[in-house]
């Protein structure tokens, strides 16, 4: 899996491409713990994700509970089959999907 940050200021965007699983979604977690720090807003862009497992859905959440106190989280450009996954697991009730 590929991880592409980009920052505006206290906006970070991080893109991901390939596939978010058991064996990734430790690196994601390693590279959220080292940019979130002042981040008012966090944007995934999932464009270029193809799948997504149950341990990339746990780091979302841990994300989304760290901005849960900085300040917003938003999904955008999730395939259709990842949004399906969302559904189904009910994390689109929770998540800001755009």
């Amino acid at each position: 899996m590929t991880i592409t940050t980009n920052r505006n200021e206290n906006e970070l965007t991080i893109a991901l491409e390939g596939r978010l699983n058991t064996l990734t979604a430790p690196d994601l977690d390693a590279k959220l713990d080292e940019v979130l720090d002042g981040v008012e807003k966090l944007v995934f862009d999932l464009a270029e994700l193809e799948y997504i497992s149950s341990a990339g859905l746990r780091v979302l959440v841990s994300a989304y509970k760290v901005m849960q106190e900085q300040g917003e989280m938003v999904i955008r450009n999730a395939k259709p089959d990842i949004v399906d996954v969302f559904e189904v697991t009910g994390l689109d009730n929770l998540f800001e999907l755009d």
